[in-house]
């Protein structure tokens, strides 16, 4: 199993983008082990208590976390959980459309994959 490390916005990205995450996990990784920092889940259930696209985009978000192994991480903040995740030892990836955490990820050399295109994910390069 690849680890494959979701954020806030990938869970998000079905009612935002149009992506079906999951199955853009399965096109790009072999056998994805999905994973979400317990930060991530707080954040989305944070977020959906509000109105309009965003509060239901957490919402779908969060119900799409409960298709993933939440973990716990010494970070309370969600971005800095998924680097604490990627610094541990993994061969995987970490998925988000989050320019800064991106930039965070590729300085550890991390595997990002991200929105390309309007509704279609993409591994980018180290």
């Amino acid at each position: 199993m690849t680890t494959v490390v979701l954020d806030t916005n990938a869970l998000m990205m079905p009612v935002e983008c149009g992506v079906r995450v999951f199955e853009e996990l399965d096109r790009l990784v072999t056998d994805p082990d999905p994973v979400v920092p317990r930060a991530v889940v707080a954040e989305l259930e944070n977020l959906s208590e509000g109105a309009g696209e965003e509060a239901t985009a957490a919402s779908v978000g969060r119900d799409l976390a409960e298709r993933c192994r939440v973990v716990e991480t010494h970070e309370r903040y969600a971005d800095d959980a998924v680097v604490e995740l990627a610094r541990r030892e993994f061969d995987g990836y970490v998925v988000t459309n989050d320019a800064p955490l991106r930039e965070r990820l590729a300085e550890r050399g991390v595997r990002v994959i991200c929105l390309r295109g309007a509704n279609t994910l993409a591994v980018t390069e180290r």
